[in-house]
């Protein structure tokens, strides 16, 4: 089944129930945190996701954009995350068994996130250990960039990575998803699509969402 994660970063923050409520037909609420350092801007933090719990009891799919995740992702959890995605490129090798540890014991689902240049390899010592493969589509940081193809085969060779280790684990892709590339990349293998632009800019966002679930 493709699942359809829309990116609150898109969203209206001056009325986040009624746009929550709008893309409640989707099956992932994406929340991105940005601190400043490990990317350029900033973005919700952990009263925003206090906010959001408070509002919805959608599964939310925090994705960490910050340097030394190990020490916040507790948080993060204890907030109302469901699934804590860090990027392997934030925090050092030795660390991120650990950091993935911590997310488990909180009893979240444990995710980790890979930058354009950063090769599929680099997931191989901690595949077996995940829950979700995130790999970006475009430089993370900035909402609305347009989809890099060239990270389609990267795709498809994560997809053999997760089918050769850890069958269950899912593959998310963020960045200039919109119904076309959504069939590509379902056809490389992905299973979770985040989208944000795309979906927030319908006007009939269920329709939308259920489109991209069969682009």
């Amino acid at each position: 089944m493709i699942k359809i994660a829309p990116s609150l970063l898109a969203a209206d923050i001056n009325d986040l129930s009624n746009e929550i409520q709008s893309v409640s037909s989707a099956d992932y609420l994406h929340f991105d945190v940005m601190d400043g350092v490990f990317v350029p801007n900033t973005s919700f933090g952990l009263q925003a996701l206090r906010d959001v719990r408070k509002i919805t009891d959608m599964v939310l799919d925090v994705h960490l954009m910050i340097e030394s995740p190990s020490k916040h992702v507790a948080d993060f959890a204890k907030e109302g995350g469901d699934i804590i995605t860090f990027h392997v490129e934030a925090e050092e090798p030795d660390s991120i068994h650990k950091t993935i540890q911590i997310i488990h014991e909180h009893g979240k689902k444990a995710g980790l996130s890979i930058k354009p240049n950063t090769p599929a390899t680099a997931l191989i010592p901690y595949i077996d250990t995940l829950d979700l493969v995130l790999v970006m589509t475009v430089e993370p940081g900035y909402g609305g960039q347009e989809f890099i193809s060239a990270m389609l085969p990267k795709i498809v060779e994560v997809r053999s990575l997760i089918d050769n280790h850890k069958p269950d684990c899912e593959l998310e892709v963020d960045g200039g998803i919109n119904h076309k590339t959504a069939k590509l990349c379902i056809e490389a293998g992905v299973n979770v699509l985040v989208a944000g632009s795309d979906v927030f800019a319908a006007v009939d966002r269920a329709t939308h969402i259920s489109e991209l679930r069969n682009p």
